[in-house]
């Protein structure tokens, strides 16, 4: 007798009223919400202007649904392109069925799009939202938990996950690696974002912390799943493609910091140019500025006391221009 397991939903849909939603939909949907929110929080945090992120995401999305199926079909086509299967299921992305590493490849392509219509750097935007894909990872995997897929292997363990029978699958209690992948995930995000505080990672540094963190955790959970794959050399095509990944994404923090260490002064160049930058002012940004008022009332306190006034109109006029100069600058810090 199985004394204790995960079990799996009795239907993959959601009723939201009179609305059916997938539940496999529903994830990624709120995946999406939480990457740019926090993504937004980051990018204002490192200067940027709020709404940067979900102007960007408009074509970063899409581009990512649409790589993610493609990266699916074309790595899984027997499941559509086969005898008896029908093609246009390949169409059914609310079915499930999305490749992260097609959807991080092309959402790369739709978010330089958006970065290069804003005037951004693109390294830049990817570590804003690094911790927050991994968020929305980690949420999304609880739709194959709706689908009752991508299960690993049999397993007697007290979170074992209950599959129910049906054509495609047998009943039984198997490892919950879309549990696993999840909880991963959320891990990559805390590791994302202490290291971006205490090494200040810029140029990119960020992402690709993120995308070697989760390859890492990806090779495992390859490796407990049951699912049928493609094989090479006797290990799963993601699991190549991971240890691919990751190599290059360690390789790019190597070079980077070599290169360009430390982290972007200015990551939204337009904003900076029209005074809308840092619209939530840092701490340390707010002490500087009040020691610089504190020193300009000291300075003005002791030329009163001083008695000091201009001695002719040349003075005068000097120190108009200069006070002139010094609204200038006060102007521009806005």
């Amino acid at each position: 007798m199985d004394l204790a397991y995960i079990p799996s939903p009795s239907t993959g849909v959601i009723n939201l009223g009179p609305i059916p939603l997938r539940g496999y939909a529903f994830c990624i949907i709120i995946g999406v919400f939480v990457a740019v929110w926090y993504g937004n929080k980051r990018w204002i945090a490192r200067g940027g202007t709020a709404g940067t992120v979900a102007d960007i995401a408009v074509w970063a999305v899409p581009f990512g649904l649409v790589g993610g199926r493609l990266y699916h079909v074309i790595t899984d086509y027997q499941l559509y392109f086969s005898e008896g299967e029908n093609w246009v299921d390949a169409f059914k992305i609310w079915e499930g069925g999305l490749g992260i590493w097609g959807a991080i490849a092309l959402g790369a392509v739709g978010a330089w799009i958006g970065c290069r219509r804003r005037g951004i750097p693109l390294p830049a935007y990817a570590d804003a939202i690094a911790p927050g894909i991994a968020l929305a990872q980690a949420i999304g995997r609880w739709g194959n938990w709706f689908n009752q897929e991508l299960y690993g292997k049999p397993t007697d363990l007290p979170w074992a996950l209950k599959i129910t029978e049906s054509a495609n699958r047998e009943a039984g209690l198997y490892h919950p690696t879309f549990l696993y992948e999840s909880l991963w995930c959320v891990g990559v995000a805390a590791l994302v974002v202490w290291a971006d505080r205490r090494f200040k990672l810029g140029h990119g540094r960020a992402f690709a912390l993120y995308v070697a963190a989760y390859c890492a955790g990806r090779v495992w959970t390859e490796y407990l799943r049951v699912d049928e794959a493609h094989h090479i050399l006797g290990l799963r095509l993601n699991v190549w493609t991971a240890i691919i990944v990751f190599l290059l994404a360690v390789t790019y923090m190597v070079i980077s910091a070599r290169i360009r260490p430390g982290r972007e002064e200015i990551v939204e160049p337009r904003a900076e140019k029209t005074g809308k930058a840092g619209e939530v002012a840092s701490g340390a940004d707010a002490d500087v500025d009040a020691d610089f008022d504190a020193d300009f009332d000291s300075d003005a306190s002791e030329d009163a006391v001083s008695g000091a006034v201009p001695d002719s109109d040349e003075d005068a006029d000097t120190d108009a221009d200069h006070d002139a100069d010094n609204g200038a600058g006060s102007a521009a810090k806005g």
